[in-house]
């Protein structure tokens, strides 16, 4: 069920700073931004081959984001894999025993379909599923 790695979400505090790494140093290029109003982030996404970093940034103190900084600072955040049903990739992780954040997919960057499967249950890696669904990408 999984079609490959989406992207690696990178919590940080000032994308303009961050870009210093990734735009002027690495040469990357900048394919989009948006703001992400239910997460509380601004996301910039910067492609390398195939597989996207996107960058968070919080703009408001209480968002996901903004919490793991302040509790683990700047860094990655998660790992996301393009799915094909993101019920079905649900159902099977709570079979397996893992715990799921999101019951019921939210709209993310792009409008993906996204949740995301606890840390604790995925040895500290916070999981991310994507669907495309195809109202908007």
């Amino acid at each position: 069920m999984i079609k490959q790695i989406d992207h690696i979400g990178i919590a940080v505090k000032s994308t303009e700073e961050c870009l210093k790494l990734y735009r002027d140093l690495l040469g990357l290029k900048i394919a989009d931004a948006e703001k992400v109003e239910s997460q509380g982030i601004n996301v910039t996404i910067i492609p390398v081959g195939e597989v996207n970093l996107e960058l968070l940034e919080p703009f408001t103190s209480d968002s996901p984001v903004a919490k793991f900084i302040e509790k683990h600072g700047e860094g990655i955040h998660h790992i996301a894999f393009r799915v094909e049903s993101i019920m079905g990739q649900l159902e099977k992780s709570k079979s397996l025993g893992m715990k799921v954040v999101h019951e019921v997919p939210f709209r993310g960057a792009h409008g993906k379909l996204a949740a995301f499967l606890h840390p604790k249950s995925t040895f500290g890696v916070l999981t991310e599923f994507n669907e495309i669904d195809g109202k908007k990408e």
